[in-house]
């Protein structure tokens, strides 16, 4: 490996220093007569310069697929503060457009309950729950999860 002190050959008059390698270390050091790397800084963007626009999420309400598996019928249907009433205050709250995730957790599983918006309700509803052991992430019954989770 060429030091950064060896890399540079002589310097006569006021030309600059070249590089036998220039890497990403010693990059802005180094220009070479042979087209090489430059080390003239690029101006920053102007300001007022135009920013893309980003792409809004769609808050189309529309009917989700409600899971239906046996156990799960007092969750699914239910809204944010019905689950914290169940279950305490989640560990995770996360928003994605208008679809929402709450994570409860306890020593037995990871319990995750989505909630979707209806048409016929703009507050989001527990449709689907996944469930998962806490030590390894193996799936685990979601009935026995939500019993293991649920508060008195």
């Amino acid at each position: 490996m060429v030091r950064a002190s060896e890399a540079r050959a002589p310097v006569a008059g006021n030309a600059r220093p070249s590089c036998r390698r220039c890497d990403g270390r010693i990059a802005g050091a180094c220009s070479s007569t042979s087209g090489g790397v430059s080390s003239t800084p690029t101006a920053p963007p102007q300001r007022g310069s135009r920013i893309p626009a980003v792409r809004q999420p769609s808050h189309t309400a529309r009917n989700p697929s409600i899971q239906t598996i046996p156990g799960v019928e007092g969750v699914i249907g239910s809204n944010e503060g019905q689950l914290v009433r169940m279950f305490g205050q989640p560990r995770l709250n996360v928003w994605e457009g208008d679809a929402r995730k709450l994570q409860f957790t306890g020593n037995a599983c990871l319990l995750d309950i989505f909630l979707y918006p209806s048409t016929s309700s703009k507050e989001p509803v527990a449709t689907y729950i996944d469930a998962r052991r806490s030590s390894d992430g193996q799936d685990v019954d979601r009935a026995a999860c939500i019993a293991a989770l649920r508060k008195p």
